[in-house]
C-alpha cells in the first residue's frame, strides 16, 4: 500500500482541522472552489436526510424550528449582485445552525436518544462550522453593504420544521442548491 499523493493528504489533513472548527494556515486560500470540498458536506447532509428519511418522519420537536426556503429563482439568483446572494447564503446558514443546535438540545434532554441521529447532529454542526470558516476565507459578507439611497434587500423566505426528518431535507437541499450556486459565482468572479 503507498503513501497517497500529497494533494490528498492536504485536503485529507485540511478537512480533519476545518472539521475541528481550527483554522487551517497553509491551506488553500480558496478552498471551497474545490468543488471536491463542499461536495464533501453535501454528501454528509445528504447522509443525514437518508438516515432520517428511514425514520418516517421521525418524533416531532415540541417546537417548530425555523428554516430557509430552499427554493430558488433561478433568473432572479442570476440578476442578483453576489454580495446579496452571500446575504441570502449567511442568513440561511445561521437559520440552519440555529435550528441543528436546537435539535441538538432537544436530542440530549431525550430519554432515549439515537446515537445514530446524534451522530449526524453533531456532523452537520460541524460541518456548519467548517462550512462558515471557508465562506470567511472566500471573502463572503455577513451583510450586504449598499449605498444609504438603495432599496434594502427582500427578506429571506422562511418555513417552519417540525421532525429531523424535514430539517436534514432541507439542510442537504440548502448546500446543493444556494450554497453551491453562491460559491460557484464566487468562485468564478474571484478568478477574473
Amino acid at each position: 500500500m503507498g503513501v497517497p499523493e500529497r494533494p490528498t493528504l492536504l485536503l485529507s489533513v485540511t478537512f480533519l482541522l476545518l472539521s475541528l472548527g481550527l483554522p487551517v494556515l497553509g491551506a488553500p486560500p480558496r478552498l471551497i472552489c474545490d468543488s471536491r470540498v463542499l461536495e464533501r458536506y453535501i454528501l454528509e447532509a445528504k447522509e443525514a436526510e437518508n438516515t432520517t428519511m428511514g425514520c418516517a418522519e421521525g418524533p416531532r420537536f415540541s417546537e417548530n424550528f425555523t428554516v430557509p426556503d430552499t427554493k430558488v429563482n433561478f433568473y432572479a439568483w442570476k440578476t442578483m449582485e453576489v454580495e446579496e446572494q452571500a446575504v441570502e447564503v449567511w442568513q440561511g446558514l445561521s437559520l440552519l445552525f440555529e435550528a441543528i443546535l436546537r435539535a441538538q438540545a432537544l436530542l440530549a434532554n431525550s430519554s432515549q436518544p439515537s446515537e445514530m441521529l446524534q451522530l449526524h447532529v453533531d456532523k452537520a454542526i460541524s460541518g456548519l462550522r467548517s462550512l462558515t470558516s471557508l465562506l470567511r476565507v472566500l471573502g463572503a459578507q455577513k451583510e450586504a453593504i449598499s449605498p444609504p439611497d438603495a432599496t434594502p434587500p427582500a427578506p429571506l423566505r422562511t418555513f417552519t420544521v417540525d421532525t429531523f426528518c424535514k430539517l436534514f431535507r432541507i439542510y442537504s437541499n440548502f448546500l446543493r442548491g444556494k450554497l453551491k450556486l453562491y460559491t460557484g459565482e464566487a468562485c468564478r468572479r474571484g478568478d477574473r
